[in-house]
């Protein structure tokens, strides 16, 4: 699995980010009309067929499905109505969200392709109900999910992958510190670097 995994919230994002060596990133697209978000999905998937990247679709596994893409990200809400054979027969891999123990066990039942744990520090980006889950749980998911990839979400910073990546990640899923940068291909650059050393 790719160390560096970008979440952008919009295609034009994806359009710009993809092509500065980007190599996996997920299009997590929030309230917009349907036709909007398939018109995003579908030009997401090509952008990324040209760039060879791999695209992970937010929460729209019927759209995935039927846009032939061939990954998708789950949180825990969209378990309770994705149709988990559905996904696989059309040939779908999907990376699972986790915050507690009883998430997790719940999602290694799926033989998810990755399991995500965050927030790892404290996140800007929305109102968690989970507090920080810091480095110690990041050593104990990876005991957890052995084989699995481990993927570490929230408050992530160049300066402090290293450490998440010592404690056991495989993969460290970015926003906001692309999102609020003053030059988002800079950091792009910063954290390919970061994560190929």
């Amino acid at each position: 699995m790719e160390r560096f995994y970008l979440i952008v919230g919009d295609v034009g994002r994806l359009e710009l980010l993809v092509p500065m060596g980007v190599r996996l990133v997920q299009l997590r697209i929030k309230d917009r009309p349907e036709t909007d978000v398939r018109y995003q999905i579908a030009r997401a998937r090509d952008v990324c067929a040209v760039h060879g990247a791999q695209l992970v679709v937010n929460d729209y596994w019927q759209i995935a499905i039927d846009l032939h893409c061939d990954y998708v990200h789950l949180g825990q809400e969209d378990m309770d109505n994705a149709d988990f054979p559905a996904l696989r027969r059309a040939g779908i891999r999907f990376g699972l969200s986790t915050h507690d123990e009883a998430e997790l066990d719940r999602a290694l039942e799926q033989d998810p392709a990755y399991v995500a744990l965050g927030p790892v520090y404290p996140t800007l980006l929305k109102k968690m109900k989970w507090g920080a889950q810091g480095l110690d749980r990041v050593a104990e998911w990876k005991r957890r999910v052995g084989k699995t990839p481990l993927v570490a979400i929230g408050g992530l910073t160049p300066e402090r992958a290293s450490a998440v990546f010592t404690a056991g990640a495989d993969s460290v899923a970015v926003v906001t510190d692309i999102q609020q940068a003053s030059d988002p291909g800079k950091r792009i650059d910063e954290w390919l670097k970061v994560c190929e050393s």
